[in-house]
């Protein structure tokens, strides 16, 4: 079954500063989010209901997956820091 992946204003702009190469990984994995958004290097955040992060590298795909309506709402694109969590 196909997800319906949403992306936030927010994470737009923040994939759109990353360099050329990354954002293209990036958005190959989001995409393939529509087809099992829980495979992947992913974990369930603690003391957050409902929001997972998803590791690509030295980046991080914060998003929320609401089962019933099958749909990703993608919150955050960060590159990983000593301050990302």
């Amino acid at each position: 079954m196909i997800w319906t992946v949403i992306i936030a204003g927010a994470a737009q702009k923040q994939l759109a500063r990353f360099p050329a190469r990354d954002q293209n990984k990036i958005a190959a994995a989001i995409r393939a989010m529509a087809e099992d958004p829980f495979s992947g290097d992913i974990i369930k955040l603690e003391g957050v209901n409902n929001r997972w992060r998803r590791r690509l590298g030295s980046y991080r795909v914060f998003f929320a997956a609401d089962t019933a309506a099958r749909t990703v709402a993608v919150s955050a694109i960060v590159r990983r820091t000593s301050t990302t969590y």
